[in-house]
């Protein structure tokens, strides 16, 4: 699972400046989810070869009692409690305030792994900038300056190099299930069904199934057998495991579902034929195809709907899921069990899909009839060649095509392309990623 990383820290102090340099912008992921405040974003950030999840918060207020404030710091309380490590970001020309004193308090309690990072540090001394910050007690601060970047990529280092040591005991404490066969992730806003489903496959209740949105909180994974077929669901947001949950706080299921999407090679977004498509569901959507993974579409409370209802539901996901054009839609009844025969079908249709071996001799024929069908446009005097087409990689599908002047290649040419591919190798259910690689002109002149 990727590594959490909470930024904390009061009013103004750069936290939202270290997000954005940390995703490399602010709109990485917006989660528009139930009893979240707008200054609550989840977002994907990498360092090197290291992904990593990252939480930006409101400023922090532990002991407001009512009003705006209160309700974002129970969103920052719910940040630090999903988090593995929390980053506590003070202000460097500011100087240590009583503020930070109490969230330092807060933080201290909560058990959690906690780096105090001193912002906006850029041109004064290590040690002028940090001496107050000392009294806080949480070691030796770290100085950074989210706006121009210095020392952030040591300190993310750090934080992960602070995850990895922990994650033996974590691993000793409760042991990853066996992973057999195909690795679904059920994923979908509150109360659409997704436990049901599980149960529903499963042949048994495994996981509690009531009517009343958020009653899963953490993710598990149950492997199970299917027609001779081995499959490994993640019901993400899981079990409630009685003994695990906050009191105060009880963990949100924003993060996990974020990570088993990541982990699994097949989505299985569930949608809810009773209510309209949401934000949230988009939202969701729209992470699942930015990480690649291959996607079925399950309907779900689809029984007992009318015509006109049903044509409308269809109308409005063709308007706002059109960007899934490459999945299945089925329509299904979790609690009745009805369509699930074809819906695992193209669960295995899209794992093979985001699987498949796709030979450069073949891909090159490929690209060579799709170019004799529609040549590129001129980008002035220069027409674009492409030469040769090889697969860079599975889950998801990318094909890499050499040429010259690809630069000069458009994004509907390319989504040309991609359906033509899609097509001339029967890929559904999984994105194609298509990759142009302009060949060096030796001719021509350095620029100095």
């Amino acid at each position: 699972m990727k590594p959490v990383i909470a930024l904390v820290g009061r009013p103004n102090v750069g936290k939202s400046t270290l997000f954005n340099r940390l995703t490399r912008s602010r709109d990485a992921l917006v989660a528009d989810l139930p009893g979240l405040t707008r200054d609550r974003h989840y977002g994907e950030g990498r360092v090197g070869e290291r992904p990593f999840l990252v939480i930006d918060t409101g400023g922090f207020e532990p002991v407001a009692k009512e009003g705006i404030m209160h309700e974002m710091a129970k969103q920052t309380k719910q940040a630090v409690a999903e988090a593995d490590v929390v980053i506590f970001i003070v202000d460097g020309r500011q100087g240590l305030t009583p503020h930070d004193k109490t969230i330092t308090d807060f933080l201290r309690k909560s058990g959690r792994s906690v780096m105090l990072v001193v912002n906006k540090a850029e041109g004064m001394k290590y040690t002028s900038v940090t001496a107050d910050f000392y009294e806080l007690g949480l070691g030796d601060p770290y100085v950074i300056s989210a706006a121009h970047g210095d020392g952030v990529h040591d300190l993310v280092n750090e934080a992960l190099d602070l995850v990895a040591v922990q994650q033996p005991a974590m691993e000793e404490e409760e042991p990853a299930p066996g992973n057999k066969g195909i690795k679904i992730a059920i994923v979908g806003r509150p109360n659409v069904g997704k436990s049901t489903l599980v149960n529903t496959l499963l042949g048994e209740d495994r996981v509690i199934a009531f009517d009343m949105p958020g009653t899963t909180r953490d993710s598990i994974e149950i492997p199970f057998e299917r027609d001779g077929k081995h499959y490994t669901l993640i019901d993400t947001a899981g079990i409630r495991r009685r003994g695990k949950v906050f009191e105060a706080i009880e963990k949100f299921s924003v993060v996990k579902t974020l990570q088993s999407i990541s982990e699994a090679n097949v989505v299985l977004l569930l949608l809810d034929a009773q209510q309209d498509i949401s934000e949230q569901d988009a939202h969701i959507a729209g992470f699942i195809l930015e990480s690649g993974r291959a996607l079925v579409v399950g309907v779900n409370k689809w029984d007992g709907l009318d015509a006109d209802k049903r044509d409308q539901i269809k109308m409005d996901m063709e308007r706002k899921l059109n960007f899934l054009f490459f999945a299945k839609f089925h329509f299904i009844s979790a609690l009745k069990g009805s369509g699930i025969a074809p819906l695992m079908k193209s669960v295995e249709a899209a794992y093979e899909a985001a699987m498949a071996k796709l030979s450069t001799p073949r891909l090159t024929r490929a690209l060579i009839e799709a170019v004799e069908h529609q040549q590129p446009r001129r980008k002035g005097s220069i027409r674009p060649k492409l030469r040769y087409a090889h697969q860079g990689g599975q889950n998801p599908p990318i094909v890499v095509i050499h040429g010259n002047a690809l630069e000069a290649i458009d994004d509907n040419y390319k989504r040309y392309l991609e359906k033509h591919f899609r097509e001339t190798f029967s890929l559904v259910g999984t994105p194609l990623r298509i990759e142009l690689r302009s060949s060096k002109n030796p001719f021509a002149k350095n620029e100095k």
